[in-house]
């Protein structure tokens, strides 16, 4: 017993250790798990202060009141005009008319690309500066062609944009097709191609207006009347394979589908850009443009089965019309904004640089968003279902039938950096009312001011507010158009 008394205090220490190893494991998991969680709470790397914070309502400021820059502010693939190649389809039969859709959009020295014919045409000395290079394609006698209903062109049409690749255009990132009479915003092309990598594969485009067309083709395919965007790399890869794609669809009947069909070889789906306008359509766009969609206006296409845009003109020169109002701001064009004069009682609707029109009584921002019936389907048939899209009456009763405004002119005042529009009453006769409320029949001119805007579609999508100003001059309402102010909703 005397020899083990001098192990007692050791063996004690040890037992003690042993009893408290319990406890020393859950305080360290216990300190750990605290320490863990504070690495998820706040990382070390990031570090918040209130000075991080105003930095980003600043910068915030900064983007919704900076609105009078001159040019475009270059944000996602700094992709320019320059950067694109303008493929377009031509005939030599309707050549002479055509043309003169080209040269509205066409700017030499800054536009590239060609037009393919089928056969050589005369072109004027004066003339050769205004329009793109003119290419004969190549023969298409060696690939079967066997529907019906179409025209075997269609195969030398949907080989433009291979053809286009050989001829080594440098520094091209996308390849853009149209026909002969597509009017393209140049603009609103290159701020929409602008936010896809041109690096990857894109095929970019918007279906018909048709509902039907759509269906007896496909709501996968772009309209090449519409105009559709091809990446570089993709046209690499098309080009390829096409000649051999084309020939397992003789049965096909247009360009636009047989290009759909080796996009689907290809693993490649259709980028929908709504802005793209095949205008599938016959009769007056008023209802159309001004319920146009919150998306920049890049094409519009079939001018000649179409009313002219203004009544009153020619189609080429209504056109050239509607597009002055690029020269101020492109990327506003035909964009939509809604107010209501209460004491009047009238909604205004403004379709900006187009039209506006002031009808009786109050409708609500979801019935005025929706495109008017002015117009009937591809097949000539007063069918609403017949659309890709949801539309409304012109009018209910007939004294809600709108008074109609279109533009007149535009300018810009310096001395307020304003964008002045001027927009005069369409003079036409009105059905009788006799509501006791006050006429926009008395109205002769609406005057709209707003701010540049380029770099509306860099933020969220989102229509312009609109507010009726007072007024002195008899006959004459003043508008204003903008960015909606905080918490500011179309209500009355």
């Amino acid at each position: 017993m005397t020899s083990s008394s001098p192990h007692r205090p050791l063996i004690a220490i040890i037992t003690a250790i042993r009893s408290s190893l319990p406890f020393l494991f859950l305080s360290l998991l216990l300190i750990y798990l605290i320490y863990s969680s504070q690495l998820l709470i706040n990382p070390p790397h990031t570090k918040i202060s209130c000075q991080d914070y105003s930095n980003l309502n600043t910068n915030t400021n900064t983007t919704t009141t900076t609105t009078n820059n001159t040019n475009p502010q270059i944000t996602g693939y700094n992709t320019e005009l320059k950067h694109i190649a303008f493929c377009i389809a031509a005939s030599s039969k309707l050549w002479d008319s055509r043309k003169e859709y080209i040269k509205l959009w066409w700017r030499p020295g800054e536009t590239r690309g060609a037009v393919w014919l089928d056969n050589k045409v005369k072109i004027k000395k004066n003339e050769s500066q205004s329009l793109p290079n003119i290419h004969i394609s190549q023969p298409t006698s060696r690939f079967p062609y066997t529907n019906r209903q179409g025209h075997r062109s269609a195969i030398r049409i949907s080989r433009i944009v291979s053809e286009a690749l050989r001829l080594g255009l440098e520094d091209v990132r996308w390849f853009v097709m149209g026909d002969d009479d597509t009017v393209f915003v140049v603009e609103n092309v290159v701020r929409v191609l602008n936010k896809y990598n041109h690096n990857q594969f894109y095929y970019i485009g918007s279906s018909s207006e048709s509902h039907f067309q759509n269906i007896f083709f496909s709501y996968s395919m772009a309209y090449g009347g519409g105009g559709f965007a091809i990446s570089y790399p993709l046209v690499k890869e098309l080009a390829k394979m096409q000649d051999r794609c084309i020939k397992r669809y003789p049965g096909l009947y247009g360009s636009d589908d047989r290009m759909q069909a080796c996009m689907s070889e290809l693993n490649v789906p259709l980028t929908k850009e709504p802005g793209f306008h095949q205008n599938d359509v016959y009769g007056n766009l008023l209802g159309l443009l001004s319920g146009h969609q919150v998306t920049p206006l890049v094409s519009l296409h079939h001018f000649d089965v179409i009313d002219p845009i203004f009544p009153g003109m020619e189609r080429v020169e209504s056109l050239k019309h509607l597009l002055e109002s690029t020269k101020y701001d492109s990327a506003s064009l035909i964009q939509q904004s809604i107010c209501y004069d209460t004491k009047r009682e009238w909604s205004i609707l403004v379709s900006w640089g187009f039209a506006i029109q002031i009808t009786r009584g109050i409708l609500s921002p979801r019935e005025l968003e929706t495109p008017s019936r002015t117009f009937v389907n591809w097949y000539k048939v007063l069918d609403f279902t017949a659309y890709a899209f949801n539309t409304r009456p012109v009018t209910h009763h007939p004294c809600q039938t709108p008074f109609v405004f279109y533009i007149n002119s535009t300018r810009y005042d310096e001395s307020r950096r304003q964008i002045i529009g001027i927009y005069s009453v369409h003079r036409q006769r009105q059905p009788k009312c006799r509501w006791k409320m006050a006429s926009p029949e008395k109205i002769h001119t609406v005057v709209v001011l707003k701010h540049e805007d380029p770099d509306r579609w860099l933020r969220a999508p989102r229509k312009d507010c609109c507010r009726v100003l007072p007024s002195r001059k008899e006959g004459v309402m003043y508008l204003w158009v903008g960015h909606c102010g905080e918490n500011e909703v179309i209500e009355v």
